[in-house]
């Protein structure tokens, strides 16, 4: 199980599709395999990255069960978010049945002042049980969402299941800290944090005090390296981060930066193909050449993980 100690990197993984748009289940297991070579703590799916909104509720089953057998004892975190408790509530319990380490869940849209959110998630954990520990998403560029940090200190305050804080605000380092000094001081209990926004800021949000990475770049390697390097040498860290800084940008963009993950993906061998599920945006000959352009100067800059291999 997850728990306030859990540290290092969760990879997010993307749900492989086939051309059609059909549901790949025979990559979950090679793709889960390559992910677990590249030395990641767990893997967290059914996210953003994931496509979640497009799977059925069976296919949505399938993935967990699939990947929590493959992940040979890692941990997997399972994104639940859904607009109705009832769906939530059915893949919570499903996927704890199968095995997975905790749930991930955000408040939608509609929750707009500090009580609604607040509210949301009582409810939530009253729905999928209060034995079940999650993971409090904080992505407003996404969800449009805001959630003060006087917010999230309430909810990890009265709700003991809350044991992390996915961390992807933007600008979101002054969240990060006021988090940690309230800590410090007494006036919050331990939590997690691991960050997300695609490791667009991974360097600086571990010299704040977060404890890893949770997302989904294509070069886990490196969240790898700097999370470890971030202990005992921030400027070694800085180095490695700074020399993906392209193409996490790249990756960044709104829209296409799921389908351009996907293709460096399928470049590296984590999945058959580069599908997105329909609705969604293929990439075109100009930006595939682009991302070619961005590998190769990852491979220079940073050979021990700038393959595609």
């Amino acid at each position: 199980m997850i728990s306030h100690r859990t540290k290092g990197v969760f990879a997010i993984t993307p749900t492989p599709f086939k051309p059609d748009g059909a549901l790949d289940l025979a990559s979950l297991r090679p793709m889960t395999e390559w992910y677990l070579e590249r030395k990641v703590d767990g893997l967290t799916i059914l996210g953003i990255l994931g496509e979640a909104q497009k799977l059925l509720p069976e296919e949505s089953e399938a993935v967990v069960r699939e990947i929590v057998a493959a992940a040979a004892g890692k941990s997997v975190i399972v994104g639940v978010s859904a607009p109705g408790f009832v769906a939530m509530r059915s893949l919570a319990l499903k996927s704890m049945e199968f095995g997975a380490a905790g749930v991930m869940m955000t408040p939608p849209a509609a929750m707009r002042t500090d009580e609604q959110i607040a509210g949301w998630v009582r409810n939530a954990v009253r729905a999928i049980g209060e034995d079940i520990p999650f993971v409090l998403q904080d992505h407003p560029t996404a969800t449009g969402v805001v959630m003060a940090p006087r917010v999230i200190r309430q909810i990890v305050e009265e709700i003991p299941s809350c044991v992390m804080l996915k961390h992807e605000d933007w600008p979101g380092l002054e969240k990060l800290t006021a988090l940690r000094r309230w800590q410090q001081q007494g006036e919050m209990r331990p939590i997690s944090i691991l960050c997300g926004n695609g490791g667009m800021f991974l360097d600086f949000e571990m010299q704040r005090g977060a404890d890893g990475a949770m997302t989904g770049y294509a070069f886990p390697e490196m969240l790898r390296r700097v999370v470890d390097l971030s202990e005992h040498d921030d400027g070694a860290a800085s180095d490695i981060f700074d020399a993906h800084l392209p193409l996490l940008r790249y990756e960044q963009q709104a829209g296409v930066g799921l389908a351009v993950r996907k293709y460096i993906l399928k470049q590296r061998g984590a999945i058959a193909h580069d599908a997105l599920r329909t609705p969604g945006p293929s990439l075109s000959e100009e930006a595939r050449d682009e991302v070619e352009r961005l590998l190769r100067r990852l491979a220079a800059r940073d050979p021990d993980c700038g393959s595609t291999s």
